[in-house]
C-alpha cells in the first residue's frame, strides 16, 4: 500500500516494512530454500531411479545376449595379457584363438577331474553318509537339543511327505533345467565368439563405439574407458588369485580332516569365490554339510573353522594386498551391490555387481575429474602387485579424428 509520504511498504511484525526487504513478489518467495533444495534433489533422484529401472528392464529382456557378452568381457580382461605376449610372435587372430582354446581346454579338464572324482568317491560317500546320519541322529537325541526318537522320526516323515506332495513342482523343475541347458548352450557359443573378437579386434570395436558419440565426447570417453578397462583387468586378475586361494585352502583343509569329495568341493568354492565377500563362505557351507553327513558334527565344526579362517585371510590379507586402490569401493557398497544384483538377476547379478560398480566408479571419476589425473594410472605396483599396464591413450590431435574410417588409429579396448 502507499502511505502519505509516498512510501510503498507492506505490513510486518513491527509495522510497515520497506518493499525492498522482500524483493519482487514471485512464486519462489513462498517456498523456503530447504523445500526448494529437497524438491530439486527429489526430481533428479527420480530421473536416476527411472533410468536404473529402464536399464534393468532392458537387461532382463535381453539377458540371454547381454550376460554372455559380459562374461566375454571378463574373459577378455583376464586373457588379454597372454594374447599380447603371443601376438609378438604370431598374428593376433591366431594368438587369440590359441589362448581362448587353451583356456577352454583347461576348464574342461577341471570339470572332467571333478566328474571323475565325484563318480569314484560316491560309493565311499554313500557308506560314510549312512554312518554319519546315524551319528547325527545320536547327537540330536543325546546332545543339547535332546530330541526324542519319535520326534526325529516325525521330522523324517514330514520331509518325505513334503517331497511326495511336491512331485509336480519337482518334475516342472526338471523340465526347466532342460530348458536352461538349451539357453546355456546358446550362451556358451555367444561367449566364445564374443571373447575371440574382443581379443582379436577389440580396438576396432571400441573405435567404432567411440565414433557413435558426439565429437567433443570421444576423447573424454576414451580416457574413461581406458581407466575402466584397467580397473576391470585388475579386478579379474586379483579375484582369480583370491578364488584359487579360497578353493585350495578349503579343499586342503577338508582333505586333512578326512572329508570326502575334497576336489569337487574345492572347485565349487573356487567358482563361488568370484562373488566377493560372501561367495567363498556360502559355498564353503556345502563342505560343512558334507562333513556333517559323512563325518559327524565334530569334523563339521572343524571344517566350519577352516572356512571362516580362509574367509578372514581373504578379507583382511588377500583382497587389500592384491586389489589396493584399483577397486576403491567401500565394503558397505560391495555388500549392497551384491544384494541388489542378486535381487535383480540372481546369481548372475551377484557375480557382476561388484565389477560393474567398480568400473562405473572409475569411469565416472575420470569424466568428472578431467584434468586432475587419470584414475587408471593411479594404481601403483607397490600398492597392487597384479596391476596391469595402463592402455595407451588414443593419439589424436582433435576429437573429430576418431571416426568410422578404415584409416583410423585403433584406441585401446576399454
Amino acid at each position: 500500500m502507499t502511505t502519505e509520504g509516498g512510501d510503498d511498504s507492506r505490513p510486518g511484525p513491527t509495522g510497515g516494512v520497506p518493499a525492498e526487504t522482500y524483493g519482487p513478489v514471485t512464486a519462489s518467495n513462498f517456498v523456503t530454500p530447504g523445500v526448494r533444495i529437497a524438491s530439486e534433489w527429489t526430481w533428479r533422484l527420480g530421473v536416476v531411479a527411472i533410468g536404473i529401472y529402464l536399464v534393468s528392464r532392458v537387461f532382463a529382456r535381453f539377458s540371454g545376449i547381454l550376460i554372455p557378452v559380459m562374461v566375454a568381457l571378463l574373459l577378455a580382461a583376464l586373457l588379454q595379457p597372454l594374447v599380447e605376449r603371443l601376438a609378438t610372435v604370431t598374428h593376433r587372430g591366431v594368438a587369440s584363438i590359441t589362448v581362448l582354446l587353451g583356456a577352454l581346454l583347461l576348464v574342461l579338464a577341471m570339470f572332467a577331474l571333478v566328474g571323475q572324482q565325484t563318480i569314484s568317491g560316491y560309493p565311499d560317500l554313500r557308506n560314510q553318509a549312512v554312518d554319519g546320519l546315524d551319528k547325527v541322529q545320536l547327537w540330536l537325541s543325546t546332545g543339547p537339543l535332546n530330541l526324542s526318537a519319535a520326534k526325529l522320526s516325525d521330522y523324517v516323515n514330514q520331509i518325505g511327505d513334503t517331497l511326495s506332495n511336491n512331485k509336480g513342482t519337482i518334475v516342472s523343475g526338471a523340465v526347466g533345467v532342460a530348458s536352461t541347458a538349451t539357453h546355456l548352450t546358446e550362451g556358451f557359443f555367444i561367449t566364445m565368439f564374443s571373447t575371440f573378437f574382443f581379443l582379436a579386434s577389440g580396438q576396432r570395436i571400441w573405435a567404432w563405439l567411440l565414433g557413435l558419440l558426439p565429437r567433443a565426447a570421444r576423447v573424454p570417453m576414451d580416457d574413461a574407458g581406458r581407466s575402466g578397462w584397467v580397473t576391470l583387468s585388475h579386478y579379474v586378475r586379483a579375484t582369480l588369485i583370491v578364488a584359487l586361494v579360497d578353493g585350495i585352502g578349503i579343499g586342503v583343509g577338508a582333505f586333512v580332516l578326512g572329508v570326502p569329495l575334497t576336489v569337487p568341493l574345492g572347485v565349487i568354492v573356487f567358482l563361488g569365490a568370484f562373488i566377493p565377500v560372501v561367495g567363498a563362505t556360502l559355498t564353503g557351507i556345502l563342505a560343512v554339510l558334507v562333513a556333517l553327513v559323512a563325518n559327524g558334527p565334530v569334523i563339521a565344526l572343524a571344517v566350519l573353522g577352516v572356512v571362516l579362517l580362509v574367509n578372514q585371510l581373504e578379507a583382511h590379507v588377500m583382497q587389500p594386498f592384491l586389489l589396493g586402490r584399483a577397486v576403491s569401493v567401500h565394503p558397505l557398497a560391495v555388500i549392497l551391490a551384491i544384494a541388489t544384483g542378486a535381487e535383480l538377476a540372481g546369481i548372475v547379478g551377484a557375480l557382476f555387481a561388484v565389477p560393474t560398480v567398480a568400473v562405473a566408479n572409475t569411469m565416472i571419476s575420470s569424466l568428472v575429474g578431467r584434468g586432475a589425473g587419470d584414475p587408471g594410472t593411479d594404481i601403483d605396483s607397490d600398492d597392487a602387485p597384479l596391476s596391469p599396464d595402463a592402455p595407451e591413450p588414443t593419439e589424436v590431435d582433435d576429437p573429430s579424428d576418431i571416426t568410422h574410417g578404415e584409416d583410423q588409429q585403433d584406441p585401446t579396448l576399454a
